[in-house]
């Protein structure tokens, strides 16, 4: 079921303690401000949600109030927001004021287009309280041959995370909360291990898991339905976290 049009999209787009590597290395304050073909990649980012249909408004979370000034004027209206203490807070906040259903992405998704949040937002989920978009290897490898990925390695393939979920009930806070304690213990293994299940860990490690499987275990874990979306076009797995994925987004980008 596709939410009706008055939707409120996210963009996260603080940056970490101490600043963004990337950004300093480029000359701008946050990494959202990196310019690709000669836009920002929040500029970038913000102009593909305002073509969506569904989206009514955009907000971005950040720490920086200044930039909105850096944003042309369009017909749908971008206001910001606090971020918070890392994503998954700033994530939590907005939830929390802005209510649900919540479209969520990143300001470093310099790709995104318009067609791939409407794919996103058509597919049918049934009564699941978030959906996530993922992309599978083959598709990620056809769109960008050699691009070095992070892979969710299922049973069932491969997955890269496309930093594109839909929030649609407030139960969805129980799947952010999660994601807080997931974030907060990951330098601790153990715990980690203990708060996912060893068996499950072991299966996931074994290659045994599938990934409609794991999904299920994180809703049980929180008391929310989790269900993904695999998406077609495989440069929507392409964000920017490293000097070679900003290269490669400047080539993708560029006239042919």
């Amino acid at each position: 079921m596709s939410p009706a049009t008055g939707l409120t999209a996210l963009v996260l787009a603080g940056t970490r303690p101490g600043g963004d590597p990337l950004a300093r290395q480029n000359g701008v304050t946050h990494k959202a401000l990196l310019p690709i073909g000669g836009v920002s990649m929040l500029e970038r980012v913000v102009t593909a949600l305002r073509a969506v249909p569904q989206v009514a408004r955009v907000v971005i979370a950040t720490d920086r109030a200044d930039l909105l000034q850096q944003l042309p004027a369009g017909e749908k209206p971008v206001s910001l927001l606090q971020a918070g203490k890392g994503p998954s807070a700033s994530v939590a906040l907005a939830l929390q004021s802005l209510g649900a259903p919540l479209l969520v992405t990143t300001a470093d998704h310099a790709l995104l287009q318009p067609e791939w949040v409407q794919e996103f937002l058509s597919a049918d989920a049934g009564e699941a309280d978030a959906l996530v978009a993922l992309a599978r290897r083959e598709a990620v490898m056809r769109a960008a041959p050699g691009t070095l990925r992070t892979w969710l390695r299922f049973a069932d393939g491969d997955y890269s995370g496309c930093n594109l979920f839909l929030l649609r009930t407030m139960a969805a806070l129980n799947i952010v909360a999660l994601w807080q304690q997931l974030e907060a213990a990951r330098k601790r293994p153990l715990t980690l291990l203990r708060r996912l299940g060893l068996s499950y860990v072991l299966r996931y490690r074994l290659g045994w898991l599938r990934l409609d499987a794991a999904l299920g275990r994180l809703g049980k874990l929180c008391g929310a339905r989790l269900c993904p979306v695999i998406l077609s076009d495989g440069r929507a797995a392409i964000d920017v976290d490293k000097p070679e994925d900003l290269e490669l987004v400047r080539q993708l980008v560029a006239p042919r």
